[in-house]
């Protein structure tokens, strides 16, 4: 009875099952076991530390050995040798090709984000421009005062010839139509 073999430079090979184990099949335990480590270091260096990078190529230069399987020479020696060339190899490609690729920018640096969208500001200062606009002008005076010209009440009530009190009062008043202006508009 004849099993399907492994697929190797564009055909396939049929083995009996009296014929022995394909040695590819030992290649990628035996290179895991003995050489990862060791290659995993080598890459990490040449990687400037990245991690993943260096995990995708112990991985790729795995593949590569793998489909070399038939050809490599089975001595440690010139199995780490060829290990270590073809993931130094994989590396530089690696470089060239994030040369080559234009750089990416992060985002979160301000002259390069995306400029605010002032149209809800702008719509907003319309909407309370038109709102002070409705109200008696004894209570837009009490406003401007306090909230535009950042005076304190006492100062307001100085400025304005009327109490404290008056000015506090109307303040309030002012702040309800206000209030309810805005919230007659949010409705619309």
């Amino acid at each position: 009875m004849e099993a399907l073999g492994r697929e190797s430079r564009g055909h396939v090979g049929y083995a009996s099952s009296t014929t022995a184990v394909d040695p590819a099949d030992d290649l990628v335990p035996l290179l895991y076991k003995d050489f990862r480590a060791t290659l995993f270091a080598q890459v990490l260096s040449l990687t400037n530390h990245d991690r993943q990078w260096t995990e995708d190529v112990v991985q790729e230069t795995m593949i590569r050995a793998w489909q070399h399987s038939d050809t490599l020479e089975r001595e440690p020696g010139m199995l780490r040798g060829w290990l270590l060339t073809v993931a130094r190899r994989i590396v530089i490609d690696g470089w060239r090709n994030r040369r080559v690729r234009p750089q990416e920018v992060a985002l979160d640096i301000p002259e390069n984000a995306e400029s605010a969208d002032r149209a809800d500001s702008s719509l907003a200062a319309l909407t309370i421009t038109r709102a002070l606009g409705e109200l008696d002008a004894k209570y837009q005076s009490v406003i401007y005062e306090t909230y535009l010209a950042g005076n304190t009440v006492r100062r307001a009530a100085e400025i304005l010839g009327i109490p404290e009190g008056t000015v506090k009062s109307r303040l309030y008043t002012a702040m309800r139509q206000l209030r309810k202006t805005l919230g007659e508009v949010a409705v619309r």
